[in-house]
């Protein structure tokens, strides 16, 4: 009776069901937002009392306690409906099964008895037969009334677990959204950060390229300057050379010398019969970049690697141990005696967000990288991950020369790469993980080692 009048005051005085989108007018009545929308769009004012109210309802703030209150309403009214349904389908089942089988088909006796072990209907004749023996029966009523309890308890059990379900799964829904919407922004991200270095490269590209052309025009322009001095020479060799050969077939002296001396009266014989092919020499401009030429991809690596943010960790290293010679720029260690369980740090320590550093570590026989209590190790022939005091050991392929080291702060997790390739060897998860934290390098050896440890600077 109480469920009856919560619900009548629930309920939308225009549609006559609980409200959804309840609005609260001036005047003090409730409406849904569809349906008093609806009813000012004829007349502007409420409907119950006739006060006159602005026809903007789209202003008006959704009524949130009769909103919750609707929606609780409904789940309640829900859950009767499924229970009603369930016990309907119930009575019916019971009503058409014992109507279908009020005699045994097999003896021709009522059905008065319920199988338990079989799960079916039966008659006195067919519990002291051979197929049930040892079966245990109840009266079809007693039986009827027994399941019908468990019936209603797994109802009622159904009834709390489907609002579970249904939060779970919208929980998941809204994981795989943010899923999808992390991956369209690391998507942009990718894109982004990969056009940046295609643009860089293009300007390289074109930097280089004009550097050439500039080079090519110096070149030629001085190569161009030296044929047509050739060039000019060789005409005027060849003219005079069509001079000699028409005086020379003159046989009258007189007229021979006439002949020669037009024209030729101020230049001597030996200055006009002088070599000059000696006198030019061919200009070879070699034209070249220089490391361009031959190394022209790792130069603008090189030179992509000062734009690229961010860039591995800059760590300065310090030392705890006497044994252990740390250079004067902070970026390498070195064995100098025999040493157990010494390990360094860095100054650098790390709170929050992502980073990377890379260690060369050469051919040292024993070292440890990470951060503290997780860390990756090797030991001459084995590569294995510590963590929490549990070891695993990993494979890796070729001895790495450089280690590269992933820290994420945010998801947790600690993950290394061979620095050479890029190929991931281990992820750890470590179960703690306490900020702030700071690299974590440990080396030892039996004897003074000349390989150091250095911390990659780029």
């Amino acid at each position: 009776m109480a469920s009856a009048f919560y619900c009548e005051d629930l309920t939308c005085p225009v549609c006559l069901t609980i409200f959804t989108d309840p609005v609260n007018l001036l005047c003090g009545h409730s409406f849904c937002r569809g349906c008093i929308t609806a009813v000012l769009s004829t007349q502007p004012q409420c409907p119950q009392c006739r006060t006159a109210v602005p026809t903007d309802v789209a202003c008006l703030p959704t009524s949130h306690i009769l909103k919750s209150l609707a929606e609780k309403a409904k789940e309640t009214e829900k859950r009767k409906k499924e229970k009603a349904e369930v016990y309907r389908n119930i009575v019916l089942f019971t009503s058409l099964h014992s109507s279908d089988t009020e005699l045994c088909p097999e003896h021709e006796e009522k059905l008065k008895l319920f199988c338990v072990t079989d799960q079916q209907l039966a008659c006195i004749i067919c519990r002291d037969g051979e197929r049930h023996e040892g079966h245990k029966f109840k009266p079809i009523k007693e039986a009827a009334a027994s399941l019908r309890l468990e019936l209603e308890k797994g109802m009622e059990n159904l009834c709390g677990d489907i609002p579970a379900t249904e939060s779970l799964a919208n929980t998941q829904r809204e994981e795989i959204t943010k899923t999808k919407e992390k991956s369209q922004q690391l998507t942009t991200q990718i894109h982004r950060q990969v056009e940046e270095m295609h643009q860089f490269l293009r300007k390289r590209e074109d930097e280089i390229v004009n550097e050439l052309r500039n080079r090519e025009k110096d070149a030629v322009e001085k190569m161009t300057v030296s044929l047509n001095a050739i060039e000019t020479a060789l005409c005027e060799s060849r003219e005079l050379e069509r001079k000699l050969k028409s005086v020379v077939n003159i046989e009258d002296p007189e007229k021979f010398l006439k002949s020669w001396a037009e024209g030729n009266s101020t230049v001597t014989q030996e200055h006009l019969f002088r070599p000059r092919a000696n006198h030019f020499k061919v200009v070879n401009t070699s034209l070249s970049l220089g490391p361009y030429e031959s190394h022209l991809q790792f130069f603008m690596w090189k030179e992509m690697l000062q734009v690229i943010q961010p860039r591995a960790e800059l760590l300065s290293l310090k030392s705890n141990s006497t044994d252990i010679t740390v250079s004067d720029d902070g970026r390498s260690l070195l064995c100098t005696l025999k040493i157990q369980d010494q390990d360094t740090h860095p100054l650098f320590l790390f709170t929050s967000g992502q980073h990377y550093w890379e260690i060369e570590v050469g051919h040292i026989d024993y070292w440890e990288l990470g951060i503290k209590d997780n860390f990756m190790k090797y030991d001459k022939q084995e590569y294995a991950i510590c963590s929490s005091n549990i070891t695993t050991k990993v494979v890796v392929g070729a001895r790495p020369r450089k280690i590269g080291i992933h820290l994420n702060c945010t998801s947790k997790t600690l993950s290394f790469y061979d620095a050479d390739n890029m190929t991931h060897i281990h992820t750890v998860s470590p179960s703690v993980m306490s900020v702030p934290l700071s690299a974590y390098f440990n080396i030892s050896a039996t004897a003074p080692d000349p390989n150091p440890l250095t911390v990659c600077w780029y």
